[in-house]
């Protein structure tokens, strides 16, 4: 999904769902409700989890008639869009994770948590779901609360609870994510005994505003580059501000503030995969730089050559949508956390 809107909101990537339906294959066709469906209906178990006084939404998908087995766990960070998790018209749903989840879910239990606020299904029929959400000023409950802390906190507690279920192996507990997911997915993997390994795709540990910066630099948009410069400014002037405006202050200053010093003090084992011709790969070449000089042996670094964030290819200087890489990227890093049958 494309977030197109620049400014204080800033221009993010967190998936494209028209290359995803195409990956994917046909859906299977689903009659349109009066009133929304649940999870249930697509398959999905909906746990409520508390947090504090917050009521925290989470999707757990397994294997058909395997959902007390003792598995594995993949708990997948979401995005930086406020988007609901199940989206479907009558053609059925589109995907929620950007891979295929068959096979995986023969040798584990897969999960993922909604965004606060955020309704977890949502029908859109006749409408374009890549330009939907961010669009509209989401609720204060989602902004007050759309900040790189809480979702931290928030996930530690929810695979705290996870980790306690019957049906999860607690030994074996991966976190992964793409893009402002994978910032959180990093925060996780630091956290000790919390999880066994973490895949960090297409993130920026020199933080946001890095990824900005050389996006504008390339293209010679030194107006731009000053923007950012003033944006940062503004968020180090007052980083607890948030006034629920775009990325308000809170949210810039902590998904912006660089994520080499976390990434290197994690432990467990650690996929970071990027295309090299996302604007964060800078950030992520300093850090495999980083860990052969301090001597990290708990990375496997994939440079996917050719690849953009989404880890489409590009062809004389466009994304070509056509040439789609996710399938691979997947079952790469699916093998390696040992979640993948050979």
């Amino acid at each position: 999904m494309l977030a197109a809107s620049k400014g204080r909101k800033m221009q993010r990537v967190t998936g494209c769902l028209v290359a995803l339906m195409s990956w994917l294959g046909p859906r299977v066709a689903v009659a349109q409700p009066a009133a929304l469906p649940a999870p249930e209906t697509f398959g999905y178990r909906h746990l409520v989890v508390m947090f504090g006084r917050d009521s925290v939404d989470v999707l757990v998908l397994s294997q058909s008639g395997e959902a007390a087995v003792r598995k594995p766990l993949l708990l997948w960070a979401q995005g930086s869009l406020p988007t609901p998790l199940i989206l479907y018209d009558q053609r059925g749903p589109y995907p929620v994770f950007p891979f295929h989840p068959k096979e995986v879910l023969r040798t584990c239990h897969l999960a993922i948590i909604g965004k606060p606020g955020i309704p977890l299904v949502a029908d859109v029929e006749g409408k374009n779901p890549n330009q939907m959400f961010g669009a509209t000023q989401p609720s204060a409950y989602y902004c007050q609360r759309n900040y790189l802390t809480y979702y931290v906190q928030r996930d530690v507690a929810v695979l705290r609870y996870l980790k306690k279920q019957p049906w999860v192996d607690a030994g074996r507990v991966v976190v992964g994510g793409h893009s402002e997911g994978s910032t959180i997915a990093a925060h996780l993997a630091a956290v000790p005994g919390l999880v066994s390994r973490a895949v960090y795709l297409s993130g920026n540990p020199l933080g946001r505003l890095m990824s900005m910066l050389a996006e504008a630099r390339q293209a010679g948009d030194t107006a731009s580059a000053t923007g950012t410069f003033r944006r940062w400014q503004e968020a180090v002037a007052d980083p607890a501000a948030a006034d629920c405006v775009g990325d308000d202050n809170r949210n810039t200053y902590s998904f912006s503030t660089p994520l080499l010093p976390v990434l290197l003090r994690a432990q467990v084992p650690i996929f970071v995969g990027y295309g090299t011709q996302d604007r964060g790969v800078s950030g992520d070449d300093y850090l495999r730089l980083e860990a052969i000089r301090r001597h990290k042996t708990n990375f496997t670094f994939r440079a996917y050559a050719g690849r953009e964030h989404n880890f489409f290819g590009v062809k004389d200087g466009q994304v070509n949508y056509d040439d789609f890489y996710w399938d691979a990227v997947g079952a790469e890093f699916l093998r390696w956390a040992g979640l993948l049958p050979e």
